[in-house]
């Protein structure tokens, strides 16, 4: 099925014209239109169509794809209500090859094995996974070349030129092209830096190149033409489908198709895109992981999981930037000035923090149990350091390290506000832009934080979308991230997020588990029985537990909330 999207690239060479490549979110805005949709933007001129599968978190999209997620996972739109759409549209001649577009976790927990399946059988021809690089989809990819689908890369602005390399060397039809850092949404002009894109990437690969964010008016539509044989639409099109008509909304999009593309104007064919190039010998040479892994130039390392989690799915645009964070942390780690200079703020910080026995709340549990014998309890005292909490701990290291990398930007994303008015606090210290994202509704109940990292310099942007929480401001902080990644670095405050984040927090957390251990020994003349930690985003618990884990009649016991 993979063939179907090199013959569209080979017709479309033959007529001199350039691909059209269309994106819709799957349900959306109603699902009773979807397939209707469908045929419209086919009759309209579509030779490709991306669906888009809602996911709760799409964190490379912007306002306009973000809600239209939103809308159709409201009318409950999952993978097989998503594949029932295209089966019953090949019913009623769909002929346009149709590529799931989307986010890996969805996918993975519908199971790839019967993902593969039935998108076979229900007429899909492939996949465009916006977070799940090469490295992390192997086992997809094999699974595509097994079954005649395609697995479609992207490149972006911020690829490097090796990574380029490799990218090309797994297309098996086409690559898709992020005409510019940031998410979604159409734009008023055409990215200016698009043609060196091109050449460069155009050094190692003749394989079609379709170009897409940002496109959306007919002059923009035979600017990306002139460079690649392929122009992708998405935002604009769902843009038009939010304000059209109910019951009108497959004409309009037809009709907005066939202007752009030129079919309604009889212009199609005239556009020019006779340098653009075309290799219709492709072969499927999917490069092996453990192959890419073990290339210098992409290594992993340090080690990207813990045990069955952890990994690196993260957008092509930010893929080079996390190796570089890595690297420098790996390096910064093994450097004694680094730790000296991590060090020198311990006064600032309020290290070390005390060790405390809690005589009286040992002596009300010993009551309690009638037991004369019980646990003597103590209390690792991270409340009293600078800022409130643990949370300066890891934010001084990743300021440093950020330094070290020359970014002068710093984000973060907060919740109840403690890592948000470390962050702020600490970019106060080094005299750095501090951005942090917060939650609407977490924005009114912390307000006292809130003015504390405003008056400490830092902007707090307010985030509407999604719950308006934790979550949401951190899927908020990764969009910022993509669109300024040049001069930017994250400051996560938890251990989540890509590899190398929770081995990073990790690091700078595990203070507390080093500190508490020394002084168990040194104020109880032994290890403790039981560490508890509270498990929040986990970067507590994780570096109270990480000095422990060799301890092995030391047992950890996280607590985590359970209700809302």
């Amino acid at each position: 099925m993979s063939e179907a999207l090199k013959r569209v690239f080979q017709q479309a060479k033959e007529k001199k014209r350039p691909v059209f490549v269309t994106f819709i979110t799957s349900g959306y805005p109603d699902p009773e239109e979807t397939v209707d949709i469908l045929l419209g933007l086919e009759e309209g001129g579509a030779d490709i169509i991306e669906f888009g599968i809602p996911f709760t978190d799409p964190l490379a999209d912007g306002p306009v794809i973000q809600e239209a997620n939103n809308e159709a996972l409201k009318h409950n739109i999952d993978i097989d209500q998503s594949l029932s759409f295209i089966s019953e549209a090949r019913a009623r001649g769909l002929k346009a090859p149709v590529l799931f577009m989307g986010y890996y976790n969805p996918m993975l927990m519908y199971g790839e094995e019967k993902l593969i399946e039935n998108c076979k059988k229900n007429g899909v021809n492939g996949f465009i996974v916006v977070d799940l690089p090469p490295e992390e989809s192997k086992y997809l990819r094999d699974l595509c070349t097994q079954n005649g689908l395609s697995y479609v890369p992207l490149i972006a602005p911020s690829t490097t030129e090796i990574r380029i390399q490799q990218l090309s060397k797994i297309s098996d039809s086409f690559i898709y092209v992020v005409s510019r850092l940031g998410t979604t949404g159409f734009r008023a002009e055409v990215d200016k830096e698009l043609p060196d894109l091109i050449a460069r990437i155009r050094k190692y690969t003749d394989i079609p190149l379709a170009v897409g964010f940002g496109v959306s008016t007919r002059e923009h539509f035979k600017i990306i033409a002139s460079h690649a044989e392929g122009v992708v639409i998405g935002s604009k099109i769902v843009h038009v489908l939010k304000t059209a008509e109910k019951g009108k909304r497959a004409e309009k999009v037809k009709e907005y198709a066939s202007e752009v593309c030129g079919l309604s104007s009889g212009l199609r064919d005239e556009v020019d895109n006779t340098y653009a190039k075309v290799d219709q010998n492709i072969r499927n040479n999917c490069v092996n992981i453990d192959k890419m892994a073990s290339n210098k130039s992409v290594p992993y390392i340090i080690s990207p999981r813990f045990g069955e989690f952890g990994g690196q799915y993260v957008p092509e645009a930010l893929f080079d930037c996390i190796m570089e964070l890595e690297k420098a942390f790996v390096k910064a780690k093994e450097d004694p000035d680094f730790w000296k200079e991590y060090q020198s703020y311990y006064d600032y910080m309020g290290r070390e923090s005390k060790l405390q026995y809690a005589d009286r709340l040992t002596a009300d549990v010993r009551k309690l149990t009638d037991d004369t014998r019980g646990a003597r309890i103590w209390l690792k005292r991270e409340d009293l350091n600078h800022t409130g909490s643990h949370k300066i701990n890891n934010a001084i290291g990743q300021v440093l390290l950020a330094k070290r990398i020359g970014k002068k930007r710093i984000i973060a994303e907060t919740g109840a506000g403690q890592h948000g008015v470390a962050t702020a606090t600490v970019c106060a210290k080094f005299g750095l832009e501090c951005v942090i994202f917060m939650g609407s509704d977490d924005v009114k109940r912390q307000a006292l934080n809130v003015f504390r990292m405003r008056l400490l310099g830092a902007t707090v942007k307010s985030v509407d979308s999604g719950s308006r929480t934790l979550k949401d401001a951190i899927n908020e902080a990764m969009r910022d991230w993509v669109t300024n990644v040049r001069n930017t670095h994250y400051v996560v405050g938890s251990a989540i997020g890509p590899h190398p984040f929770p081995v990073i927090v990790r690091e700078f957390q595990s203070v507390i588990g080093k500190e508490a251990r020394e002084q168990m020994l040194k104020q109880a003349g032994k290890l403790p029985d039981l560490v508890i930690a509270c498990v929040g985003g986990g970067s507590n618990a994780i570096g109270t537990f990480a000095p422990f884990l060799d301890d092995k009649d030391v047992k950890m016991v996280g607590v985590e909330a359970g209700g809302k």
